[in-house]
């Protein structure tokens, strides 16, 4: 009898861890840790955290103030996605880290912006000017590209690609004086403190610091940019049907509709 009770726990025993383990599995399995900057990529999770609870995902969203921690904690495995880059730095990263994060989907367009408090129109600009950029060589054509626009720089015919151009590879017409790179971040404080004539800021850390560049950037980026932010993954999870599941709810009339009221055009929703 005794031997028999002692069975009967011993497999109720069993049961149970194995419940456990098929539960844990199961939640293992259906959350989804995203890393996002602040704005407007994680205002955009938070916004799509229903609709995928819905869809059965559980979404965490860890947020960043860098651009190198969520590619690193994403390859580490410590992330299943990033939200927060445009592909020629996704390119840039992999390149520059021997990684194959790959792009799972296009989600937003941030227009990037040339913001001053000295110049109220780009013909004002005088010769000599300073201008502050990030350290983000990935951004670097993106900001020439808009300088060029202006008629400010000319970038050389021997660059095929202009995503790839850098400082070296301009005729700096206005002879701009670029100083001393910095972090993305700290642009939109640069620019609050009066460091340079002229700064470039990404669109999110400007939102970030209350600017809007609709009104407030001097010069700002057409629609068509091919600087689209996307979700970040890796490589061996491109059929991940739950990371599929987050591309089809970012693409969502839902969600395009929020990203157009809430930013009133400074980001734009794509497809």
């Amino acid at each position: 009898m005794k031997k028999n009770i002692f069975g009967l726990l011993t497999a109720a025993i069993v049961l149970t861890l194995a419940a456990c383990g098929s539960n844990d599995a199961k939640d293992k399995e259906t959350k989804l840790v995203v890393g996002a900057s602040n704005v407007p990529h994680a205002e955009i999770l938070e916004k799509a955290k229903p609709i995928l609870k819905k869809e059965g995902i559980d979404l965490e969203i860890k947020k960043y103030q860098d651009y190198i921690l969520p590619n690193k904690n994403l390859a580490d495995g410590e992330l299943d996605a990033n939200y927060f880059q445009h592909i020629p730095y996704l390119d840039q990263y992999n390149k520059d880290n021997k990684t194959d994060l790959i792009n799972a989907g296009k989600i937003h367009i941030e227009p990037f912006g040339i913001y001053s408090e000295k110049y109220k129109k780009v013909s004002d600009i005088k010769e000599g000017s300073t201008i502050l950029i990030s350290n983000s060589t990935a951004d670097q054509g993106r900001i020439l590209m808009l300088l060029e626009k202006e008629g400010l720089v000319k970038i050389k015919d021997s660059v095929k690609d202009k995503v790839t151009a850098t400082i070296n590879d301009i005729d700096n017409v206005k002879k701009l004086k670029f100083l001393n790179q910095i972090d993305p971040g700290l642009l939109a404080q640069a620019y609050k403190n009066n460091e340079a004539d002229l700064y470039a800021i990404n669109t999110n850390y400007a939102i970030d610091a209350g600017l809007n560049p609709q009104k407030d950037a001097l010069i700002l980026e057409d629609s068509d940019s091919p600087y689209a932010n996307i979700v970040a993954i890796r490589k061996e999870d491109k059929n991940n049907k739950n990371l599929k599941k987050l591309i089809d709810v970012l693409h969502s009339k839902e969600i395009q509709k929020f990203i157009e009221d809430k930013y009133n055009g400074a980001v734009l929703p794509t497809n």
